[in-house]
């Protein structure tokens, strides 16, 4: 499937049994749920479906039961995220032949690199799959940033076509128009800064909190499309507290508790993260319970 890459693409997340081994069917049942609710693409295994907590095999395992979900109903874009370009590539090409229709291309873990060392990363893997790739920028939590000096060496790398930004700096969105015109489409990664990315010219949305409110996400894309950015603001203003928890380090946590509040999936998360406790998890339960019991009236909206 070519990728349109706009709209809105739920980071989906990864469910999980009791006993904490992964649940396929659930998984499915979830991204199904998504889809049904109008999104537009998904992210499989991104930071939201605990990419770095699954082994290899899991990986491909949970890729091919979303793809075949999906069913060619919306683009399948799955996370990219590896030590080093050799699993990169590994992971790359097994997604490619799983069925995937793009990669979301991390940076190396761990090890932070110099932008001569990203550059090649990046490269190395563009040049193993014929699937188009983009690239993730989050300074905050990989500690390595993707700039101009990165972007204007990956001018000539044809599957290089887009980059989620997720700095906190909304600045950099303009920055790299100017720099680059249309070269790379451009993705609002930060929920919490995600309808500022698209005055500034982000085409979609990727979002973690699409997971909980999935409704109030596609419409708040699709009232800033048409130009009804007093129904776009009323939709960012009620969502924010929400949005918030997306540029936290629980957010994988919290995430899944706002899911499950709404009877969408489980909260449950792999090792080294845990299910919230105390006032935190309390905290969160009536931030979702609020937003549930004071959501937006989309009707009026979808009619205009």
């Amino acid at each position: 499937m070519a990728i349109g890459w706009k709209g809105v693409f739920p980071a989906v997340t990864t469910q999980l049994r009791e006993d904490l081994s992964i649940d396929l069917a659930d998984t499915q049942r979830v991204v199904d749920d998504l889809i049904n609710d109008g999104v537009t693409g998904v992210i499989a295994l991104g930071t939201v479906g605990e990419n770095n907590s699954l082994e290899f095999e899991e990986k491909v395992q949970v890729l091919a039961a979303i793809v075949e979900a999906v069913n060619g109903r919306v683009p399948v874009v799955t996370g990219t995220s590896e030590f080093d370009t050799r699993r990169a590539v590994r992971y790359a090409q097994a997604a490619e032949k799983a069925g995937a229709d793009g990669l979301m291309l991390l940076p190396p873990m761990v090890y932070v690199t110099k932008p001569h060392e990203l550059v090649n990363h990046f490269k190395g893997v563009a040049q193993q799959t014929g699937l188009p790739i983009m690239l993730y920028n989050n300074p905050p939590a990989y500690r390595t940033v993707i700039d101009k000096e990165v972007l204007s060496a990956l001018v000539d790398v044809k599957n290089i076509v887009a980059v989620k930004e997720s700095a906190p700096d909304t600045r950099r969105f303009t920055d790299f128009r100017n720099e680059f015109g249309d070269r790379y489409t451009l993705f609002a990664g930060l929920d919490d800064v995600a309808l500022e990315g698209l005055y500034l010219g982000a085409q979609g949305w990727v979002s973690g909190l699409t997971n909980a409110f999935p409704k109030e996400s596609v419409e708040l894309v699709k009232a800033f499309e048409r130009g009804d950015h007093a129904k776009a603001m009323e939709i960012y203003r009620w969502f924010m507290p929400l949005l918030h928890l997306d540029a936290e380090h629980d957010l994988v946590q919290s995430i899944k508790l706002a899911e499950q509040v709404m009877g969408r999936g489980s909260e449950r998360v792999l090792p080294p993260r845990y299910v919230l406790e105390g006032e935190r998890r309390a905290q969160v339960i009536a931030m979702v319970e609020k937003a549930a019991a004071t959501r937006p009236d989309l009707t009026v909206a979808a009619a205009a």
